[in-house]
């Protein structure tokens, strides 16, 4: 809510927590946001009394409105943005990102007044537009974790690889995917791969190393492809758990007026 509070235009109120009697939340005030994780949102919209005109907002990207069927005004608003705390989270918020919007018109105005760009996902598309964040941000995370970990067996920091990370990211928005991509699995070197797999054989948990690694070479093989659907075992001597015939082995709810 701070990064309302940055905007101008708003008056923030304080956030209630768990202790708080949530029942009269929504009095008073034109926006109640419930801010908690995605499980707790069904509960804290029922314990909240109906106000008319008053406009509850949840900020989950899974969920849709049905979690907030008894406000007669609702809707849903999520930035594709990590926020990994308030500080940081108040200057991401206002630095021109995309926000899934829904329901209420409200939630498109503030997305713009926080300076983002709305763009609007019905309930029935929240899944996949919530796999697509996920694997857009927490999966490039755990990669990254893969980067690190097997970077660190050449001695190397993982800051050493950040302009290929930037670059490639960059490339990727800005060409599109398929132009963007480069490396051993595009040209079929597999001479390269296969010494690839034998370092990551060697490794603590060689087993999820491989496997990442090799789901990685399918997926880039596909896309240099650019085929939807593909026969794995012809394209890529892939099949199952094979690779070219080897084994793979408390956030509070807040009030906004």
């Amino acid at each position: 809510m701070s990064a309302l509070d940055a905007v101008g235009g708003y008056t923030v109120l304080d956030a209630l927590g768990r202790p708080d009697a949530l029942d009269g939340a929504a009095a008073g005030v034109d926006v109640l946001v419930i801010a908690t994780p995605d499980a707790e949102v069904a509960g804290v919209a029922a314990a909240v009394v109906p106000v008319e005109g008053t406009v509850v907002l949840h900020l989950s990207g899974s969920l849709g409105l049905g979690v907030l069927a008894r406000h007669p005004r609702r809707g849903s608003l999520h930035p594709l943005v990590p926020l990994p705390n308030a500080e940081v989270g108040s200057v991401r918020l206002r630095s021109g990102v995309t926000f899934a919007v829904a329901g209420d018109p409200l939630a498109r105005r503030l997305a713009h007044d926080l300076g983002g760009r709305p763009v609007v996902v019905a309930d029935d598309d929240r899944p996949n537009y919530h796999a697509a964040a996920t694997i857009a941000a927490n999966h490039l995370v755990a990669l990254l974790g893969q980067v690190e970990r097997v970077a660190a067996t050449a001695g190397l920091p993982l800051s050493a690889f950040a302009g290929l990370v930037h670059a490639a990211a960059d490339d990727a928005l800005a060409l599109g995917p398929h132009h963007a991509l480069t490396g051993p699995a595009v040209r079929g070197d597999w001479t390269t791969i296969d010494r690839h797999r034998s370092v990551l054989g060697t490794m603590p948990g060689a087993r999820h190393e491989l496997a990442a690694y090799d789901a990685m070479v399918v997926l880039a093989r596909r896309l240099s492809m650019e085929t939807p659907h593909l026969d794995l075992q012809t394209a890529f001597g892939f099949d199952g758990d094979v690779l070219d015939g080897r084994s793979v082995g408390d956030r509070p709810v807040g009030q906004v007026a």
